[in-house]
């Protein structure tokens, strides 16, 4: 964030997800479609947009580990032993009794996949906004993903 314009972008984005809405970003892996994770409205808004049935569980982000016991019941020790072993790339791990997030953005077994994010941008979302985001491919579901912004189909642009 060192440049005056991607802060721009990080502030706008920022009013966008407390305001209940959905925004494109960057990711450690590929463009993603994002909302803030407690929020259910949000969530289902993102379900929308990729025309993906609501029992399909996404991913959430975080900017830091230690904030892993605010979103679930028990961080199992495996989990804690992986996080310290992943270095920089890019991990998500399933985490059983999710709390404290949107509902309808949980596995029906009340799971949650979680990736702590080394991504510049999408770390210091997480970070301002002191929520995780919704993190899921800028795709129709079943489309290729973007993995740059200018192959995000127009239908998810204008959407």
């Amino acid at each position: 964030m060192e440049n005056r314009y991607e802060k721009e972008d990080l502030q706008q984005a920022l009013r966008v997800l407390r305001e209940g809405g959905v925004i494109l970003y960057p990711t450690d892996t590929i463009w993603g479609i994002g909302c803030d994770a407690t929020n259910a409205a949000a969530v289902s808004r993102v379900y929308e947009i990729k025309k993906r049935v609501d029992s399909k569980a996404m991913l959430v982000l975080l900017d830091a580990s230690g904030k892993l016991q605010g979103y679930m019941s028990h961080v199992p020790e495996t989990a804690w032993m992986l996080l310290e072993m992943q270095g920089d790339r890019a991990m998500t791990i399933i985490y059983p009794d999710a709390k404290n997030l949107a509902l309808n953005l949980l596995g029906e077994d009340g799971s949650v996949g979680i990736r702590i994010t080394n991504e510049p941008f999408s770390k210091a979302l997480c970070e301002q906004l002191r929520r995780p985001i919704v993190s899921t491919s800028a795709n129709i579901s079943g489309e290729p993903a973007a993995r740059i912004f200018s192959e995000i189909a127009p239908e998810i642009l204008h959407s």
